[in-house]
């Protein structure tokens, strides 16, 4: 009887595992370092090796185990396989092939933040719901897409990958995918800071934002002290970020929006930046669509790629 899965996130510097039950209990978590140099070679083998050592570790049999769920940075085919990874020194690799021959294990393997926004609608702030867009807030902006609880990949792996939509047409620096005006410069929180200083320059309004390096954290506690400027940059980021959402529900027709990542950490006050401009946009259909802020923080990876495997 199938009691078990492992689900695995991938990340630049760790690699963080989850052994769950079928119901998506975590039983216990751990950590192993990502091995990245001489092109990650080890790092399937690495974590292979934990898989079956914790296995033999709980004397489990093979047949309790549903498989392996793997999150990885970059994009991932409908057979399983990447044909890069740049954070993880990969070019191609057919990692679902090569897991389940180290492990003995099925595997399903997603690209990370599309396996997040998984794990978020079955355990965290997405329960309840079947179809959701998930972002996520960081040092870039990150994205899932899940429509009737299976997640959109696309021909390339590339479904989700919301933080490149085109919003900014005067923006001459270019993002980290070569183009300009991704939503990425304008809503992470790399990109509100970048907001906030081209504000405080265009203006001598005093602020308390002035005080401090500025950062996405500064600038929603402005907000939350009543700090205009804080207030005005807040409400562009709100302006960037609700009305690509819209442009995007009118794609999925989502139930939700989970805002995720560090960003969402300042709370409730970052979804009141943004609906108004999702409601301005979006599609008449669209508009009743929930936002929930994600309540799964790191351990979203795990989640959905428990999840993954028990598809």
């Amino acid at each position: 009887m199938v009691k078990y899965c492992f689900g695995i996130d991938v990340g630049g510097t760790t690699v963080k595992c989850g052994f769950f039950n079928v119901e998506g209990e975590v039983l216990e978590k751990w950590e192993i370092p990502t091995r990245t140099e001489n092109n990650g070679e080890n790092i399937l083998p690495d974590i292979a090796k934990s898989i079956n050592e914790k296995i033999k570790e709980r004397k489990l049999e093979k047949e309790e185990i549903a498989g392996v769920g793997i999150g990885v940075p970059g994009p991932v085919n409908d057979n399983g396989e990447v044909p890069y990874a740049v954070n993880l020194h990969w070019g191609y690799k057919n990692l679902v092939k090569e897991m389940e021959d180290m492990t003995g294990l099925k595997t399903r393997a997603g690209n990370d933040a599309n396996v997040a926004a998984l794990g978020e609608m079955w355990c965290g702030g997405g329960v309840g719901y079947h179809s959701l867009i998930m972002v996520t807030l960081g040092t870039g902006v990150g994205g899932g897409i899940i429509v009737n609880e299976k997640i959109v990949t696309g021909s390339h792996g590339a479904g989700g990958e919301i933080g490149h939509a085109h919003v900014e047409d005067d923006m001459d620096v270019a993002c980290n995918c070569g183009n300009c005006g991704c939503l990425e410069q304008m809503a992470s929180a790399t990109g509100i800071a970048y907001l906030a200083r081209k504000m405080m320059e265009e203006t001598d309004e005093p602020s308390v934002i002035r005080r401090e390096n500025v950062s996405a954290k500064t600038v929603f506690d402005g907000v939350k002290a009543g700090d205009a400027l804080a207030m005005k940059v807040a409400d562009k980021f709100g302006f960037y970020l609700g009305k690509a959402l819209a442009n995007f529900a009118c794609v999925t027709d989502p139930e939700v929006f989970v805002i995720g990542g560090g960003v969402s950490k300042a709370g409730e006050v970052v979804l009141d930046y943004i609906k108004p401009y999702y409601q301005k946009y979006a599609f008449p259909s669209c508009k009743d669509a929930a936002f929930a802020l994600a309540k799964l923080g790191n351990d979203a990876g795990i989640y959905g790629a428990a999840k993954l495997v028990l598809e």
